[in-house]
């Protein structure tokens, strides 16, 4: 998210509203905490009403809302904003717009056929304006992917299905970059970048661990857990702790 926002979007606060503008759908919306969080780092809405996270108060919640200034579309059930990104797309292709239209995806989503469905229409009409993001740390919620329904492989998947496909490293600007520049030409479909990732990164306690994907951590265990981001010595330590539990 901070490297599209930061490299690749052509959007900012004030032009939320233009035609022109490139969209972000989160299909994977519990990841919207991220998002907002990143709103809040870029002066689109106030890092107060962060606080009031899953309030009644605000629409600050589990899933992306619209009465957030740059939030597109909502999102919820899984596998649905392909679609309504093909459909953002194709009507950008028919203002003869340069926008584009990039929608974020888990991997463990593309279980859903409308994925698959949207791309086939996504081919047919040569939606090159359409990137989809697939965020493949390979888990879907508490299971791996590869034991539950496998997917790999995946690269061949979207081939198959008409999309032009490059593989990076989701935790490298660098390497994300290389990705998006390749893609960044004229094709006969929709583009893919599947960004290889992993849960949890940069806190060693609950990297890659499938009884880390919900959390209802103490005030303590929080602060332990932004002590690791920033100090090794903490990070031991904070790791003994949860896997003694």
């Amino acid at each position: 998210l901070v490297y599209l926002y930061d490299q690749f979007l052509q959007v900012d606060l004030e032009t939320l509203d233009d035609q022109d503008r490139d969209y972000l759908l989160l299909s994977k919306g519990h990841d919207v905490p991220a998002l907002y969080g990143l709103f809040a780092e870029k002066g689109w809405i106030n890092i107060s009403r962060l606080q009031s996270h899953l309030s009644v108060q605000d629409h600050i919640y589990w899933h992306p809302n619209r009465h957030i200034p740059g939030i597109e579309f909502h999102a919820g059930s899984l596998g649905h904003l392909v679609s309504v990104g093909a459909g953002i797309a194709m009507d950008c292709k028919l203002r003869q717009s340069l926008n584009r239209v990039v929608v974020v995806t888990g991997d463990g989503e593309l279980n859903e056929g409308s994925v698959w469905e949207s791309l086939l229409v996504a081919a047919a009409h040569h939606l090159d304006n359409l990137w989809i993001v697939v965020d493949r740390n390979k888990f879907q919620a508490n299971m791996k992917t590869e034991e539950l329904i496998p997917l790999e492989p995946l690269e061949d998947k979207f081939a198959a299905f008409g999309c032009t496909v490059a593989t990076v490293n989701g935790h490298d600007f660098e390497s994300l970059a290389e990705g998006f520049d390749v893609l960044d030409t004229p094709t006969t479909g929709p583009k893919v970048v599947i960004a290889h990732t992993v849960r949890g990164k940069g806190l060693p306690s609950i990297e890659a661990r499938a009884d880390r994907w919900f959390c209802n951590f103490t005030k303590d265990e929080v602060e332990a857990l932004v002590g690791e981001l920033h100090n090794e010595g903490e990070a031991a330590i904070m790791s003994e702790s949860i896997v003694a539990r």
